[in-house]
């Protein structure tokens, strides 16, 4: 990937796609990934974690739906251009955003208590 190297503890709780989802994340908002740069095709980066590739695709698919990249037949998986460089607290609310449910995966939360640990702390705080 690009000279940089996802692993995954297949004996963690953290499920395999969150860990190459949360990995790819970082490397892009730490910059080591930048727009246009290529993942490893999903067979590939399958192959060389030993897992399957649906794992591996779904971790590329929520992604695409963070809009981190863009997948096309034939032209593979590739980091988006961000679309605005955004005032620096997006960047920096972006980082907590993702540390907060990076480790709120660590510690086996669904979706559903991080969106109401969310919602209690938008309640606590005007």
């Amino acid at each position: 990937m690009n000279r940089l190297t996802v692993r995954v503890d297949t004996t963690s709780a953290v499920p395999a796609y969150e860990q190459i989802r949360a990995q790819v994340a970082d490397l892009v908002l730490a910059g080591h990934l930048a727009g246009g740069d290529r993942l490893p095709p999903v067979r590939q980066l399958a192959a060389d974690l030993g897992l399957a590739v649906a794992t591996v695709a779904r971790a590329y698919r929520e992604l695409e739906a963070a809009g981190m990249v863009k997948s096309r037949r034939g032209a593979g998986t590739r980091i988006t251009r961000p679309v605005h460089p955004g005032p620096a607290i997006d960047d920096e609310l972006a980082r907590a955003a993702l540390e907060y449910v990076t480790t709120a995966r660590r510690m086996g939360a669904a979706d559903e208590q991080l969106l109401a640990a969310i919602r209690l702390a938008l309640a606590a705080v005007p």
